[in-house]
């Protein structure tokens, strides 16, 4: 059968392509508005899932995959599509082929190798006629077209979650790095709270871009938060002069939309090659000869005075919003990035490419969040439902 919009949740809007419906995690009017970066990340439906009720013990997806690649760079594994049943991951799969699409920076060319759709099958259970909850979470690193999903008896419609939960953040909340795309941090704590996510992590792109602020304030949403500081400052986008203005009016045009719904501020995770030196950051080429992925700052420390930004004066500035704010919004609320992931964590869990958390960190930094963020006392921690 051909995918019902009412299946997929997660997703702003869905593009009818030659070969299915393609999820976007920003409007078209939106996605005209970001760079090349944004337009590539924002089509990886992270968060975004398949939503359905059947009885059926296997159901099939149909789907055509596009992976995207830097020439010279280790290549990332496929994208996995997960299967949740009744809140328990069950299954999950692969497509064994996919459209490559490899950029060459140096020379600013892309190459394309086309793909066939290809289908994955999943195993829900014993057949023992049992109405469940399936939840399909599709890839947060590849981009999808949605063909077919296929069961011996038909598909339910589930509706939104009676909570809302709207988070934006950068490649880590996007999931980079997570084995799957119910593993992510962001996905982890939403599960674990039982609240219906929208991720609008964008990897490289969580940079204040007014229109994502207007996208988050027009998004139906019940609680929000904003991850910020990684990508301002390994692009080096803004000198300290600018930063907290851009945050005040980001936050502003949120409140437009929701003015009185729970906002979380979360400075960033310790990252030790910008905690104390500017961007831009840089591949680390001799790594790279290696066949290794890794991440360098390049910015000089001696220009902190002057205003170039780190994530140590990031981090201050955030907390000097959250000052000047807090005292007229009693629902604006603050998590240090450093309760989630802090200098203490660096010997036991070490960022592999020295920018993006492991698997086994997602899981650790969506566990802690959980815990202070939904938990007893914690900023979210009686989500009320929309009327």
């Amino acid at each position: 059968m051909t995918i019902h919009p009412d299946l997929v949740h997660g997703a702003a809007e869905l593009e009818r392509t030659a070969a299915g419906l393609r999820p976007h995690r920003l409007p078209a009017w939106a996605r005209a508005r970001g760079d090349a970066q944004l337009q590539l990340v924002e089509a990886q439906p992270a968060g975004v899932r398949l939503v359905f009720t059947t009885t059926v013990a296997r159901v099939t997806l149909t789907a055509l995959a596009t992976r995207f690649g830097l020439a010279g760079v280790p290549p990332r594994a496929p994208g996995v599509f997960d299967a949740v049943v009744d809140g328990v991951l069950v299954a999950s799969a692969s497509l064994s082929h996919a459209v490559t699409v490899t950029m060459d920076l140096g020379t600013g060319r892309s190459t394309t190798v086309a793909a066939d759709p290809g289908a994955m099958s999943f195993d829900l259970g014993a057949d023992d006629g049992r109405r469940r909850r399936v939840e399909l979470w599709l890839p947060h690193v590849e981009s999808v077209e949605l063909i077919s999903l296929t069961a011996d008896a038909p598909l339910g419609p589930v509706p939104p979650a009676a909570t809302t939960w709207v988070h934006h953040g950068s490649s880590i909340s996007q999931g980079s790095n997570a084995a799957t795309p119910a593993a992510t941090w962001v996905s982890i704590a939403a599960r674990s709270a039982g609240v219906g996510p929208v991720n609008l992590g964008f990897g490289g792109s969580a940079l204040l871009d007014p229109f994502v602020a207007q996208v988050i304030r027009d998004s139906p949403a019940d609680l929000l938060s904003v991850k910020m500081g990684i990508n301002i400052v390994n692009a080096d986008l803004m000198r300290r002069r600018a930063f907290a203005p851009a945050l005040h009016g980001f936050l502003d045009t949120i409140r437009d939309g929701h003015p009185d719904a729970p906002l979380l501020l979360i400075t960033p995770l310790h990252c030790p090659i910008h905690e104390d030196t500017p961007g831009p950051g840089a591949f680390d080429l001799a790594a790279l000869a290696r066949g290794v992925t890794r991440f360098r700052a390049t910015g000089d420390p001696a220009e902190v005075a002057a205003g170039r930004l780190t994530l140590t004066v990031v981090r201050e500035d955030i907390e000097r919003v959250f000052r000047d704010r807090a005292a007229t919004d009693p629902q604006l609320f603050l998590l240090s990035g450093l309760d989630l992931y802090g200098p203490g964590d660096a010997g036991t869990h070490p960022l592999p490419d020295a920018l993006h958390p492991d698997a086994a960190t997602h899981r650790l930094i969506g566990e802690r969040f959980a815990a202070a963020v939904f938990g007893a006392g914690g900023a979210f921690g009686a989500p009320v439902a929309r009327p």
